[in-house]
């Protein structure tokens, strides 16, 4: 039975997300690393803690609060990505006590 070829070129994930020139101006303009992050400079900066626990490959655990939109999903994913760990989204809301408790188990692993 023949299988289906990836056109040349296309991305994996195509099928479930349109190109980058298409996709909302929010993800078009998201930081891709650290010195692309705006704000927090205290925090992020060269000689900010998360920077040195860059540095170090280990970042301790860390809650980001704040209102919607002010760039906690970001950053957490910039730092998730500076120490090569994975990064998991849920919604608090449409989120059960099962998928968190999965979550964490896979976290544990």
């Amino acid at each position: 039975m023949p299988t289906a070829r990836r056109p040349q070129g296309a991305r994996p994930e195509a099928l479930f997300q349109p190109p980058p020139e298409r996709q909302p101006l929010a993800a078009r303009m998201r930081p891709r690393t650290l010195d692309e992050y705006v704000g927090q400079e205290h925090l992020v900066g060269e000689r900010g803690p998360l920077r040195r626990g860059i540095a170090r490959g280990h970042l301790a655990s860390l809650l980001l609060w704040g209102p919607p939109g002010t760039g906690k999903t970001s950053l957490a994913r910039l730092l998730a990505g500076e120490v090569g760990a994975h990064f998991s989204t849920i919604s608090a809301v449409m989120a059960g006590v099962a998928e968190v408790r999965s979550l964490i188990a896979e976290a544990q692993d």
